[in-house]
Order: structure tokens, then sequence, then C-alpha cells
């Protein structure tokens, strides 16, 4: 019998307890959790008649539990994830999200890994809680970001890998590897190193960022294709790329001096980029003239010997005109150029004429008709 409807105790009648009376609820009292269930035992003893272990109430509980079982195998595939179905532990298919059904436990089982997020692991770098600032900061992790380089020097390498489930490799991300994310991380460290260790320092300071970034993608999803792992690296991003902290500033010292150097360099080479080309064209120019100037002679020469044999030829027939008519064109060109003219007038005449500068009054203004008249009288 329950401890309320006992008529009396030790501590006397009605319902005590050993502080005494306790306090009395105020208003109506809630209803008995005895009297629910057994209100509903006689509804379910009218419902199957014969009692619960009649046949049709033995039928209908089995009934009743084949359904809940057969409805246990709804499941319900978030938008990032993925269903593995497994049958009996053997993966049978892979199913998209949204609302699925599988046989139920222990006939088939489902598996919801994040297939479709593209993860970030960060390496020779870690996010660490920082009260004073009220979140996170990141702490330098030496270990896994100093590296040797091909020229035997160190560097600083902090650089952070993206990587998914491929769509087809749900399974073998499973069943193939224990510690996803582990694997990850020391697959990269160990292609940055060697990526880094076949490079030489300046490239990888400066210029060669893309390349060293795509190396190491190249080699990790090799490796990790090896391993059947079902891992896509989407992309490597290199963050930081320094020398060590300690001589940092004398890396920059020689940084700056190379930068120096390809400045006077490239200045030179504009030097010399204006001066050649004046230089090869001045020399072109000289020898187009000397050329010029040798066609020009050779042909004066062969003009000149031609003209002589064919004077030649006509002295061979007639000497004395020819030799007359050498002489005369001799004086012509001699004569041709003076300012002083000579007049034979004959036997006639009278003789030499006084000398006449024709080629001033030519240039001169001419003079006037009295100063004409006194000249030719002179």
């Amino acid at each position: 019998m329950p401890w309320k409807n006992q008529g009396g105790g030790p501590w006397g009648s009605g319902p005590k307890g050993p502080w005494g009376n306790g306090p009395q609820p105020v208003g109506p009292r809630p209803p008995d959790l005895e009297d629910l269930l057994r209100r509903g035992q006689d509804r379910l003893q009218q419902m199957m008649p014969g009692g619960y272990f009649s046949g049709i109430g033995i039928t209908l509980i089995i009934l009743l539990i084949i359904a809940f079982w057969l409805l246990s195998g709804f499941f319900r595939v978030q938008s990032e994830e993925q269903g593995v179905v497994l049958r009996f532990g053997k993966h049978v298919r892979t199913v998209d999200p949204g609302l699925n059904y599988h046989l139920p436990y222990p006939i088939e089982t489902v598996l919801l890994p994040k297939a479709l997020r593209v993860n970030t692991i960060s390496i020779g770098m870690t996010l660490i809680d920082d009260p004073a600032r009220r979140g996170r900061s990141i702490r330098d992790v030496p270990e896994e970001s100093l590296m040797l380089t091909g020229d035997e020097n160190i560097v600083d390498v902090d650089f952070t890998v993206l990587w998914r489930i491929k769509p087809d490799g749900v399974g073998n991300f499973l069943f193939n590897i224990q510690n996803p994310e582990g694997t990850v991380k020391a697959v990269a460290e160990s292609a940055m190193r060697e990526v880094i260790g076949r490079s030489q320092i300046q490239p990888i300071l400066t210029g060669a960022r893309n390349m060293t970034e795509q190396g190491v993608q190249e080699l990790m999803q090799k490796t990790l294709d090896g391993y059947g792992s079902g891992i896509q690296i989407t992309q490597v991003q290199m963050q930081k790329v320094d020398p060590p902290g300690d001589v940092i500033a004398a890396f920059r010292d020689v940084q700056a001096a190379r930068a120096n150097l390809e400045q006077l360099q490239n200045e030179a080479q504009t030097y010399a980029n204006q001066v050649v080309p004046q230089a090869r064209g001045r020399a072109a120019q000289i020898l187009q003239a000397a050329e010029g100037y040798r066609e020009q002679t050779v042909a004066e020469a062969k003009g000149q010997s031609s003209r002589f044999l064919k004077v030649y030829e006509e002295y061979k027939k007639a000497p004395d005109v020819t030799r007359e008519r050498i002489y005369l064109e001799t004086m012509e060109r001699v004569l041709g150029g003076s300012d002083k003219l000579i007049y034979d007038g004959g036997a006639a005449g009278q003789g030499v004429v006084p000398y006449l500068p024709l080629g001033e009054l030519t240039t001169k203004r001419p003079p006037t008709t009295g100063q004409q008249s006194s000249g030719a009288t002179r």
C-alpha cells in the first residue's frame, strides 16, 4: 500500500511524516501517477479481450515492436555530410543529404562523415586562448616550422593546408586511415620539408612561393593517393616565410644589398641599350658612306677609262684633228673658271684687249650712262 494511503503510523494517524504534518498543498491536488498507470492498464485490458497474454494481445505487441523497429531505419543526412550505409559491417552504398532509409539495426547501420566540408590544418603555428585580449592568438611552433634549404640555410615556414573528402572516396576515408587529421598534418610537413630541401633560400623568400605551394600540393596528393586515404588536397597556402629570428636582420641586409645590385645592373643595362644601338648606327652609317664612295670612285674610274679608250680610237682615225680638239677642250676646262678674258681679234684686230673686270661688273650695280662712256674712252 502506498505511504499516503496508510491510516496511521508511528507518528499518529493521517498523512504525517517523522517531522510532523509538513506543508499542506493549496488548491486542487495534481493527479497521482499510480492512478494514471492503473487507468491505462484498465483501458488496455478492455481493448484486448482475454488479457495481456492472450493470442491477440501478444500479436498486437509483436506488431508494435516490429513497427517501431522498422521505423528506426529512417535517418537524416545534413548538408555537409554523406551517409555511408553498412550492411553487417560492409559498405554497400553512399547517400546524399536529406531524409533516407536503411534496414534497421543490426542489419544495416549508417555513418555520417563530414564529406562536403573543407577542413583546414595549420603547420608551424597554433591558436591559443588569450585571456588578456579576450580571444585567440597565434603561437609559433618551431619544431614544425624550421626547415633546412638546399643551400644549407634555415628558414621558418608557416603554412596552411585545405583538404576535403573525395566524392568517390568516402569509403576509403572511413576504413583505410585511422586518424585523418594527423595523417594529413604529417604528410604536409614531410612534403614541405622535401620541397624546401630541394630549393634555394633566395627564391623561397622572394618570388617562388607559388611554385613551392604547387609542388607541396602535388607531392601530398600523390602520397595520400598511395595510402588510399580518399582525401583531396584543395590548396596549400604559405602564411609566413622568414629566416630565423636570430639572423633575420642580417638576411634583410643581404636582401637590400641584392636589391641595390639588381638596380645598378638594370641601370647599366639601360645605358648599354642606349649607347650600343647608337654606336652600331654610326658604324653602319660610316660603312654605307665608304661603300658609296667606293662605288662612286670605281664608276668614275671606269667612265674615265672608257672615255680615254673612245678618244684614243678617234685619235687613231684623225690624229691632228683629235689633238687640236683635245687642246681646245683642255684650254676650255682650264680657263673656264677664270675671271680674265683674252680676246684674239686676229691680224686685222688691235691685239689683246685691256683687262675688263667683267665679273665685278656683273655682280655690282650697273653704272650710269656717263660712267659707261668714260670707261669705254679709257
